[in-house]
């Protein structure tokens, strides 16, 4: 190569401060925060979770703060997003009566932490607080953990899925791809905005219901007890011998793992709430290395001394480290048979 200053200058890249990176063909780096923070209002802002339900409502108001870093790169065409974000968002709550007096307004506020691109397979923790501590004030913070929790979570999915597709990077190049040539008004940028959220809702949704090799179970059972009496049995590791006749190691504590089964069955404690919920991970010894599934155990007592217990349990393989297909269908029958049966049987919980 000639020289600076020798030769033809067309071969020649000379000292200046874009010449490592000529026409960002190597890289080229777009800051996302801002972005970041608009798109978390649109996602978390005035959303209903709540109408009426138990006589409770319930609803987001506004995203308080967007801290951190976000940013995408985009080398030879790869997207590489990185991101570590905590949001903080506010919301309101009412209890009221039968005959729709009011008990009781509140207000309260949702902290997500830790929002992070080497998390993005997770979901983060989701931290809710209210501002009065009451009996009716604790029912509502419940009923916004429980119901609210679940919502604030998909539309996270639905950033971190926009992030992984390039951010605002990907939004400016197709809008140079298919950008009219005369000028759009505001009111259609706003709608085109409104639009490119929902698509992206869909997609979301689309992608994890569509998740290949893994099926959900779902079940409602009736037991003729109290739900703290059946909470207690499925977080009380003698109890747990007694009905299955097999050993078992249980924490009661959040994030406290657990071993049933003959070990056969372990996990950890994600969400607990005395006798209103059951949050775990699960794993079968036999499944597949890395594979976790997700119990969740919601309990509703319609009545003094019934008590309606609804299971889901999510990303269960469809196969083995054996490659038997029948994990599902035993999974299921396990949860029937061997739990929900038993304790019946066992305590005299029957219907």
């Amino acid at each position: 190569m000639a020289k600076y200053g020798e030769g033809d200058k067309r071969w020649i890249v000379e000292d200046r401060p874009d010449g490592a990176n000529v026409h960002n063909w190597h890289w080229a780096e777009t800051d996302c925060l801002a972005w970041s923070r608009d798109l978390l209002t649109k996602l978390l802002s005035n959303l209903t979770i709540l109408d009426g339900e138990g006589n409770l409502f319930l609803k987001t108001k506004k995203v308080e703060k967007v801290d951190g870093d976000a940013y995408v790169n985009i080398r030879k065409g790869k997207i590489i997003p990185g991101y570590e974000i905590s949001v903080s968002l506010s919301w309101e709550g009412e209890a009221r009566d039968a005959d729709g007096t009011s008990l009781l307004k509140v207000d309260g506020a949702v902290e997500i932490p830790y929002i992070a691109d080497e998390n993005a397979d997770e979901d983060p923790e989701v931290k809710v607080t209210v501002k009065d501590e009451g009996p009716i004030g604790r029912r509502i913070k419940e009923a916004m953990v429980a119901k609210g929790k679940p919502v604030i979570l998909e539309k996270v999915r639905v950033y971190v899925t926009s992030m992984a597709q390039g951010g605002p990077a990907k939004d400016e190049a197709e809008a140079k791809k298919i950008a009219p040539k005369s000028n759009s008004t505001s009111s259609a940028a706003k709608k085109e905005e409104v639009v490119v959220v929902v698509e992206m809702e869909k997609e979301v949704k689309k992608k994890e219901s569509k998740k290949k090799g893994f099926k959900t179970i779902s079940m409602t059972e009736k037991f003729s007890c109290r739900a703290s009496n059946l909470y207690e049995i499925l977080m009380d590791e003698n109890r747990w011998k007694g009905f299955t006749q097999s050993n078992a190691k249980i924490s009661k504590e959040v994030g406290g793992e657990f071993s049933i089964f003959d070990g056969s069955v372990t996990g950890r404690n994600l969400e607990l709430q005395n006798g209103k919920l059951i949050v775990q991970n699960w794993r079968f010894g036999n499944w597949p290395d890395g594979i976790q599934s997700k119990v969740t155990l919601t309990f509703e007592e319609p009545e003094p001394g019934l008590t309606v217990v609804k299971l889901t349990h999510v990303d269960v393989p469809e196969e083995d480290r054996y490659g038997n297909a029948t994990v599902v269908e035993n999974t299921e029958r396990g949860w029937r048979d061997l739990i929900f049966q038993r304790i019946r049987a066992v305590f005299g919980f029957g219907i």
